[in-house]
């Protein structure tokens, strides 16, 4: 229950935030993905159970915010933030170029995988364009603003605050 508390509120900030301050914060009509942000950093301090899980929950929120069909965004969010939860052992305790590395190829590899399946729906555009309009400029997006916000985000979702959970690699 104790975990429950901050993970529930964190994704309920980064609704607000996707709905609120996002669309006023993009550039080039490329709008930040606030609950990816969330789904990886926990995935990465409590493990894959815990990314999958709120993964599902950050991506139905997602999708039944928008306008798109629901169930990719929720697959798409599971599915990274359980993959970023199997590299939660292997984070440095004192690093942050690792998660920061884990959280901009997991945007790219999410934004790739929800640009195609939006594209099979023929809920989205053409894919090759939304590649180079959309999915790129994301990304960059998303590890520009992980940049600023995964050690506040860690912080507040990390159980012990020294971190001595974590392996050092080498």
């Amino acid at each position: 229950m104790r975990r429950t508390l901050p993970t529930a509120a964190a994704i309920l900030v980064a609704m607000v935030l996707q709905v609120a301050i996002a669309p006023h914060i993009a550039i080039g009509g490329v709008v930040p993905n606030m609950f990816l942000l969330v789904v990886v950093t926990l995935a990465l301090v409590e493990g894959p159970a815990a990314g999958a899980t709120s993964g599902f929950v950050a991506g139905l929120l997602f999708d039944l915010l928008g306008t798109a069909p629901v169930g990719p965004g929720a697959l798409v969010l599971a599915v990274a933030g359980f993959i970023a939860g199997a590299l939660h052992a292997h984070m440095f305790a004192e690093g942050w170029r690792l998660p920061l590395s884990v959280l901009f190829i997991t945007s790219l590899a999410t934004e790739i995988a929800y640009g195609f399946m939006l594209s099979v729906l023929s809920a989205g555009g053409p894919f090759w364009d939304a590649l180079t309009h959309v999915i790129l400029p994301g990304t960059v997006y998303n590890a520009v603003l992980a940049f600023l916000v995964y050690p506040w985000l860690a912080r507040f979702l990390r159980r012990d605050p020294q971190m001595t959970t974590f392996h050092r690699l080498g």
